[in-house]
């Protein structure tokens, strides 16, 4: 197999809503994800974000946001999301010096550091996305089917 062949995961086909704030790291991981046979939704602001949830009928599997953005930061989408969506997936990153421990111990998230080895990425999405989610009383399975928003009126 080459390298440019599409190396799908064991998990594709899960949704992923991937934000950054600069569109190169954006473009590029959502091409990492889109190559590796995730079905990728982005939005390059929280606000943006949250309009694309809205108008996502079906599951989002996973949030993939950079920490730090102007106006809403990737915490506060996090929670945002979590209120429509309660059974979302949180993965921040951040090449800002960001202690991510101190967001995975206060929310249960998962974080990984930029920049990031293309590879890594893929497993801890993988990861995130196999295992039980910590940010839910009891670490609740996941099941995408009742995670579906609200419709808006």
């Amino acid at each position: 197999m080459t390298t440019t062949e599409r190396q799908p995961t064991p998990l594709a086909g899960k949704t992923i809503l991937v934000v950054d704030d600069n569109p190169a790291v954006l473009k590029t991981v959502a091409d990492i994800l889109t190559f590796s046979g995730y079905n990728v939704l982005t939005g390059k602001s929280g606000e943006d974000a949250l309009r694309v949830s809205g108008e996502t009928p079906g599951a989002i599997d996973l949030l993939l946001s950079d920490v730090d953005m102007p106006v809403m930061s990737g915490p506060v989408l996090g929670q945002k999301l979590k209120q429509c969506r309660p059974l979302i997936r949180i993965m921040l990153m951040s090449g800002g010096g960001v202690d991510g421990s101190l967001l995975v111990l206060n929310y249960g998230w998962a974080f990984i550091a930029k920049p990031f080895l293309f590879h890594k990425l893929i497993e801890m999405v993988q990861e995130v996305l196999s295992t039980k989610d910590r940010s839910q009383p009891g670490g609740a399975e996941f099941d995408s089917r009742r995670d579906v928003a609200p419709k808006m009126t």
